[in-house]
């Protein structure tokens, strides 16, 4: 767990609301839960992107692709290491509000780290109870105003990197508050066509009363950016600075487009029985998406080929509705969710004209129009008990119902509509024992589910038309052991646990052919290992922090996977105890600060072992070690303050794949690190 805010202001026991639905500190939790405060985003980078801060948290891993035409690579205790775009197995959270669908593929683009109090992540089995594909949790909390003030912030950095963000923070009379800002982000690339921009708006509208809270949040998005693609081996040790022909010569690219809205409403009941307070939480949204890919026309050739550009228009929206009981003793939390996604999803060629008259990486030709659906509908219960000799007992239930359908329109190559069902419930319990104030020890378990997604139910892996019925969900058993101490005499924390998940019916990649993946059940899995988390005040100007995972992910039955494009049945043998693509065996973190007086210096490292890019495990992402540096001067000038970041990252300008491709059919797996880079930036606060 991360130490919160920093110099005289640091505390051990940070209040977190993620795993329970209500304030608690997080040594109190009997499940692992991370935090990562305002203080430790800012001082990360540019604000921009998870990766930056989220390396703090053990057991979590958030790639940095370089790749803005993608999104972030994030896995928890190895779930969602295999997604080969979005975030995948975790749910995603901002202000209560869903950054997932009702499928379980989510993204972290409208993510407002700036205007963040903190994010928090939870690990483990108690995840479980947030649902469809919660192998882990992400939950960001926005920051609400203490102070009217106007905020100016500028960064420049290395590849052409620059933003100006503006903001403004304002409470007013009769409990009322504003916080709203806008960015403009640029960024070239190392790589060529590479280039991304970011417009990028949020707002967050608060109202406390006496009995009542209401807070009202507003963002929008904008972000076109261009698509190196990934590396081959070959081309990855030539020169990892390069960009693979393919990308410049069908111009792949992305455009993104999102608004969203969001309301939390808390009651507050009387105190004249059990019901002590309601939250209710609405969201709704809107998410077009198009891309245009690196498919040769030859491939689209086949009649059943959905075309080399996506396109989609997505609207959805939700209501999460709860409620808090209170007896002597014990709490309890009740609650229901219902979350909707429609989506109006296209396919065109990416060319026009043929022969030398063809024109590549154009919006051509439509090749696929069809009408796709996911709803949920959940109920869940979740109990705390104080029982004798300072042992506190929880337990959770989840039920819930995911209905799928897709409605083809384009039917000159034959129906794919369908439409599935799946019903799971997921039970957690836990143990928690203080034998000393200082010390917390607990234990864990849990059932966890995730349903295919829309995109991995779309084709049958026979080639005929419809629905991937014969796919099924996969199910895990998770348990944890965990030890938390605290030491606010010596200024120490100290988090660690030990983990285990057992997946049955693990879904994976079945055939890859004429542009279209389908998925198969592979069988057993396995994850299991060890997570550290330790922070020590030295001394009043010296800190220090560290975070440390071991990780053991395998296949635990063997099976057929695919050896290239086309692929139209699996014939390579993935043996029992091969890794799971994309996992990493071991990963870690560690800073030295000094901060004397209104200045800050770090030395920061990080540091991970070998990645296997496929499942048959014939290549690997060499494992590396980086260093950072850091510095940072805050200082009053009158009414305002100004603060004063600088960052020189990968000292060594060692080059290395940051992130890898999963199973990518053309094997071009590996997504380069940046060399050596420069952030500087400054940032202004002014009270009025």
């Amino acid at each position: 767990m991360a130490v919160t805010g920093s110099g005289a202001e640091q505390t051990l026991d940070p209040v977190v609301v993620t795993g329970s639905g209500a304030e608690q500190r997080a040594f109190d939790t009997p499940y692992a839960v991370g935090v990562v405060d305002a203080d430790a985003l800012r001082s990360a980078g540019p604000m921009v992107n998870l990766s930056e801060a989220l390396i703090r948290v053990p057991g979590l891993v958030v790639d940095l692709r370089n790749n803005y035409a993608q999104d972030l690579q994030i896995s928890s205790r190895g779930f969602g290491a295999r997604a080969s775009f979005g975030v995948r197995g975790i749910r995603l959270l901002t202000d209560g509000i869903p950054a997932a669908g009702p499928d379980g593929q989510g993204q972290v683009s409208h993510f407002d780290l700036a205007g963040a109090e903190r994010v928090e992540i939870l690990r483990g089995p108690f995840s479980a109870l947030y649902g469809n594909s919660s192998g882990g949790v992400i939950a960001l909390v926005s920051s609400a105003p203490k102070e009217r003030a106007f905020t100016l912030d500028a960064d420049a950095g290395s590849a052409g990197l620059h933003q100006l963000r503006v903001g403004v923070a304002a409470p007013f009379e009769g409990g009322f508050s504003l916080r709203a800002s806008a960015s403009a982000f640029e960024f070239d690339g190392f790589r060529p066509h590479s280039a991304a921009r970011r417009t990028f708006g949020n707002a967050r509208l608060g109202w406390d009363g006496d009995t009542d809270r209401v807070v009202v949040v507003l963002n929008s998005i904008d972000q076109p950016a261009q698509d190196p693609l990934g590396l081959t081996r070959a081309q990855f040790d030539a020169d990892p600075d390069q960009t693979t022909p393919q990308a410049t010569q069908f111009d792949t690219r992305k455009t993104l487009a999102q608004t969203q809205a969001g309301a939390q409403w808390q009651h507050r009941f009387a105190d004249t029985g059990p019901l002590q307070r309601s939250a209710i939480a609405l969201y709704a949204g809107q998410r077009g998406v198009t891309q245009w890919q690196a498919i040769a026309p030859a491939t689209q050739a086949s009649p059943r080929h959905p075309g080399g550009v996506i396109d989609f228009d997505r609207s959805y929206g939700g209501i999460d509705a709860r409620l808090f009981w209170r007896w002597d003793g014990v709490r309890l939390v009740t609650g229901m969710s219902a979350d909707n996604q429609r989506e109006d999803r296209r396919g065109f060629e990416n060319f026009s004209g043929s022969g030398a008259a063809q024109v590549l990486g154009v919006t051509g030709t439509l090749r696929r129009d069809e009408d796709d659906r996911a709803r949920s509908r959940d109920v869940y219960a979740q109990a705390e008990v104080n029982l004798p000799g300072a042992v506190t007992a929880s337990a959770g239930l989840r039920h819930g119902r995911l209905a799928i359908a897709s409605t083809d329109k384009y039917l000159s190559n034959g129906d794919d509509s369908g439409e599935l069902r799946f019903d799971y419930t997921t039970p957690v319990a836990g143990l928690r024992w203080q034998p000393a104030p200082e010390w917390s020890v607990y234990a864990s378990a849990g059932r966890g589910y995730e349903a295919p997604t829309l995109g991995e139910l779309a084709y049958r892996p026979d080639g005929n038309p419809g629905f991937n019925t014969d796919l099924r969900a996969q199910r895990s058993r998770q348990w944890e052991l965990g030890a938390k101490w605290r030491a606010a005499a010596l200024g120490i924390a100290v988090d660690a646990a030990v983990f285990q998940a057992d997946t049955s019916d693990e879904i994976g990649v079945q055939t890859n052919a004429g542009g279209r993946s389908t998925y198969q059940n592979v069988g057993r899995t396995r994850r299991r290992g060890a997570e550290l988390s330790a922070s020590w005040r030295i001394a009043p100007e010296w800190r220090t922090q560290l975070a440390a995972t071991v990780l053991d992910a395998t296949y635990r039955d063997s099976f057929l996977a695919c050896a290239g494009v086309p692929c139209s049945a699996p014939t390579v043998p993935v043996p029992a105890g091969n890794r799971i693509a994309g996992t990493l065996p071991t990963s870690g973190f560690a800073e030295i600060v000094w901060a004397p007086g209104p200045a800050e210096f770090a030395l920061e490292a990080r540091g991970q072992g070998q990645r296997p890019v496929n499942d048959v495990n014939s290549d690997f992402a060499a494992g590396y070690a980086m260093l950072a540096l850091r510095a940072l001067w805050r200082t009053d000038l009158g009414p305002g303050r100004l603060e004063l970041l600088g960052r020189v990252d990968n000292l060594a300008n060692r080059r290395v794949a940051g992130s890898v491709i999963v199973n990518e059919s053309n094997q071009r797996y590996f997504e380069p690190a940046a060399g050596t880079s420069l952030l500087i930036s400054a940032r202004w606060r002014q009270r009025f």
